[in-house]
């Protein structure tokens, strides 16, 4: 199994919002191919490149989408690739708008969502698909979900401490 994802932006403008999920997959040594394309500009190239991003090697979808949002709905149409959608915040309704039309999916047409700019836990749950067959990934994984952990517990001590000082 392919461990490439696709990151597609409805506009190159969402580039800062899905900025921490290229990151966060380099980090994790998964292959990443970031593109621009529009379920409303460009349908065509949007359907042609979800049908074949299987036979080009993706095992994940990630789509990045303000406003209408209707690119992850349009991708996931057009493959059985797992679709992870990133409603992107606009300055109309707060991404509000993009959340309800990235999560509101007919049945058999499912897009994951995650938070309103919420890339970097797209990038992780892409991982985490990844991680059923890769026992690599699974470890870092779970080193990363350690880290998180020490990380909260340091902080509650230093807490703590400034507690005991009052």
């Amino acid at each position: 199994m392919s461990k490439k994802v696709a990151i597609i932006m409805g506009s190159d403008s969402d580039f800062p919002v899905v900025a921490p999920a290229i990151k966060k997959l380099k980090a994790f040594g998964v292959e990443c191919d970031v593109r621009v394309m529009s379920a409303h500009r460009t349908p065509e190239l949007a359907a042609e490149f979800s049908k074949n991003a299987k036979k080009e090697g993706f095992s994940v979808i990630i789509a990045a989408a303000g406003k209408a949002a209707h690119l992850g709905g349009v991708l996931a149409a057009h493959t059985t690739l797992p679709v992870i959608g990133i409603p992107v915040k606009s300055s109309t309704l707060d991404g509000l708008d993009a959340l309800l039309a990235t999560v509101q999916m007919p049945s058999g047409i499912p897009v994951a969502t995650v938070a309103i700019d919420g890339a970097e836990n797209a990038a992780i749950l892409a991982i985490q698909m990844l991680a059923l067959s890769d026992d690599c990934l699974a470890s870092k994984l779970e080193t990363m979900k350690e880290d998180m952990e020490k990380g909260v517990m340091k902080k509650n001590e230093a807490l703590q401490a400034k507690v005991a000082e009052l």
